[in-house]
């Protein structure tokens, strides 16, 4: 067995988990295939390259996205650090100057005395080392088919169909109601009744809203069995009624008949906490869906946890394939990080590779893996990538939905936030404290 570790994967998971595993006195093999293989969205070859937004989301210490960057910053982190030193102002968002930000990425890994970097195209997993793979939603296609060899084609996937999740404190009981088609299984879903007049301004609003053109690399046939919803309007008015807005085999009980047409809504976690848009997958802007999808009886005064989407995104099967660690299941000395493991996002994916790079140094110390607990922003992201029902998991973004329910129920939206994040923050040092990583 090699002596190092070795990271495939110079972006924001691969760097993030080579500092944390450096830091930790590993040495660390770094290879980045840019710039002698460039992606169809990089371009330059440098570390931490941004490719599409320039922020890295909230900072607010009270939202779920704000939470994970302050336990990132507790255990050390690169990429936080980089952002905060490249910071531009954009409210309480953390956006950065891409080219400083990945500039001091690059050069605080370059001068880091334990890391080596290597800019060629791995297209084999190597087997043997400690290994960390965290190359992202544009892996290249040789390292893809290796990738599929390893985890079986069927755990692969290529493209994200995401439906937009809701907060369900959100969502209108007094007008949504729990059922199963034909009273079949339990009462997870929740459905929204529309009449006719209410399905047909609905119908016209996705016709007419704003769409998120496809960068030249993503521009491909869509898949039938995930057609975005507004495609499905587009193939005539009554085609999304033959979809996730059948009416069959459903009764609203206020009325006693059955609806012109109906959302569903799935519950996402044990918790009831958040609830995913049945079938709503879609490439309309994020403040389109806000306002279009705000128009489904009951969800007026929806929350959006997490918005829909469409896109290109190499992403494994996380829960059929990794422990809590991101340890590969078949092979504990295999570690996968970033967006490959189903997290989106630029900040959700570089805290995946610092638990990978800590769990990886400690792997080739011979400690044992730790895990954060759920209650931490690390920790319910883990517990979601890994706990999901294969079949129907999908990329998250961190957010409070994940989390799990506080000891006593609390109404108020905000003061429940600063319980949640108190506890997180206090569970998360108890955890470093325990794992010594202080």
């Amino acid at each position: 067995m090699r002596t190092d570790i070795v990271i495939i994967g110079g972006g924001l998971a691969g760097s993030e988990a080579a500092w944390q595993a450096a830091n930790r006195g590993a040495k660390v093999t770094l290879y980045e295939m840019r710039p002698k293989s460039m992606t169809a969205a990089h371009k330059t070859g440098g570390l931490g390259e941004l490719v599409c937004s320039n922020s890295l989301g909230s900072s607010d210490p009270i939202t779920a996205p704000g939470l994970l960057k302050e336990e990132m910053r507790k255990l050390g982190s690169l990429v936080i650090r980089a952002a905060e030193q490249a910071r531009v102002p954009a409210g309480s968002a953390l956006a950065v100057d891409r080219d400083q930000f990945s500039s001091m990425i690059s050069q605080s890994l370059q001068a880091h005395p334990n890391v080596r970097i290597l800019h060629d195209e791995i297209t084999e997993i190597p087997s043997d080392c400690v290994c960390i793979v965290a190359t992202g939603p544009l892996t290249s296609d040789k390292l893809s088919q290796a990738i599929a060899g390893l985890t079986q084609s069927n755990h692969l996937f290529f493209y994200d169909a995401i439906s937009p999740i809701i907060d369900a404190d959100s969502i209108d009981m007094d007008v949504a109601f729990r059922a199963s088609r034909y009273g079949k299984g339990e009462d997870d879903y929740l459905n929204c009744p529309m009449d006719e007049s209410t399905y047909t301004r609905f119908y016209e609003a996705l016709l007419a809203a704003e769409k998120v053109l496809p960068k030249e690399f993503e521009k491909i046939p869509y898949f039938e069995a995930c057609l975005p919803i507004e495609v499905m309007a587009e193939r005539g008015k009554h085609t999304m009624q033959f979809g996730p807005l059948k009416p069959v085999g459903l009764e609203d009980p206020r009325s006693g008949r059955r609806p012109h047409a109906v959302v569903q809504l799935r519950t996402e976690n044990a918790h009831r906490s958040c609830y995913n848009i049945v079938g709503f997958q879609t490439k309309l802007t994020y403040g389109e869906q806000k306002r279009v999808f705000r128009m489904i009886p009951g969800l007026e005064g929806a929350e959006f946890l997490r918005y829909g989407s469409l896109h290109r995104n190499t992403f494994i099967n996380s829960p059929q394939l990794l422990h809590t660690t991101l340890q590969f299941k078949s092979r504990n000395t295999l570690f996968f990080a970033g967006q490959l493991v189903g997290v989106e996002g630029y900040t959700d994916s570089a805290a995946m590779g610092g638990l990978a790079g800590i769990n990886a140094a400690r792997c080739l110390a011979g400690l044992p893996p730790v895990a954060p607990p759920p209650t931490t922003a690390h920790g319910c992201l883990l517990a979601y990538i890994t706990s999901t029902d294969p079949c129907r998991f999908q990329p998250m973004n961190s957010n409070f939905g994940l989390f799990p329910p506080l000891s006593s129920p609390v109404r108020d939206k905000e003061r429940k936030r600063r319980l949640i994040v108190e506890r997180a923050l206090k569970d998360h040092a108890a955890w470093m404290t325990q794992s010594g990583l202080s």
